[in-house]
């Protein structure tokens, strides 16, 4: 087992604390090593049973990529349009996500009931595959953040609908649509507590003894 340093300790939690949900994406690439590497990194995560139940995507086609933005404007119309007044202002004026601008869009599909693993930990609690995938996912999300690379999550959109265009398969679960590319700018608070959305909540930090 290495050690860690306090130094690393402290960048690491500096880590935690920059990691953004990015919608401001520059157009130039990620170098081919530097994603492989990323999406790699996030196959060490952890998963239950060693299922390993996570399936990246990589949606490079001009046209599914036009058709996944379509997608998310009618779910975000519809999404506007469940809300009033100064709600639905407020939710107008966000940008939701960086579709456009991101040099790379990478779909996260979960395996229900891999054979892998051999069903080890899913019995009582078979949404332990969906919370693996959600790891790599964060996985990834930090190791791209280390690199300077940003990462924006996709969740205004129709998974059925997604997994039709990018013709995979029905049984897989669609978990995430992520944006990948170099930020343009950063912040040291989440964009959506800037434009006065929302607020982190202190005391949710408290620890719960029962």
């Amino acid at each position: 087992m290495p050690a860690f340093s306090p130094v690393f300790s402290n960048q690491l939690h500096e880590l935690f604390r920059w990691r953004r949900d990015v919608r401001h994406f520059r157009c130039d690439p990620v170098p081919e090593p530097v994603l492989e590497g990323l999406l790699a990194t996030a196959c060490l995560a952890p998963s239950v049973g060693l299922s390993e139940p996570w399936r990246f995507v990589r949606v490079d086609d001009a046209d599914r990529r036009a058709a996944v933005r379509e997608d998310f404007s009618q779910c975000n119309a519809d999404a506007l349009a469940d809300r009033a007044g100064t709600d639905a202002q407020r939710y107008a004026r966000l940008k939701l996500a960086g579709l456009d601008d991101a040099p790379h869009h990478v779909a996260v599909l979960s395996h229900p009931d891999p054979v892998q693993g051999r069903g080890l930990g899913r019995a009582t609690m078979p949404q332990t595959t969906t919370w693996s995938t959600v790891m790599a996912i964060h996985t990834f999300w930090l190791a791209a953040t280390a690199a300077g690379v940003g990462v924006g999550w996709v969740s205004i959109i129709n998974p059925a609908r997604i997994k039709a265009i990018l013709d995979v398969d029905p049984a897989l679960e669609l978990v995430a649509y992520l944006c990948v590319g170099y930020p343009d700018g950063h912040a040291p608070t989440p964009e959506l507590e800037r434009r006065g959305w929302e607020q982190r909540a202190p005391e949710r930090r408290e620890w719960v003894r029962r």
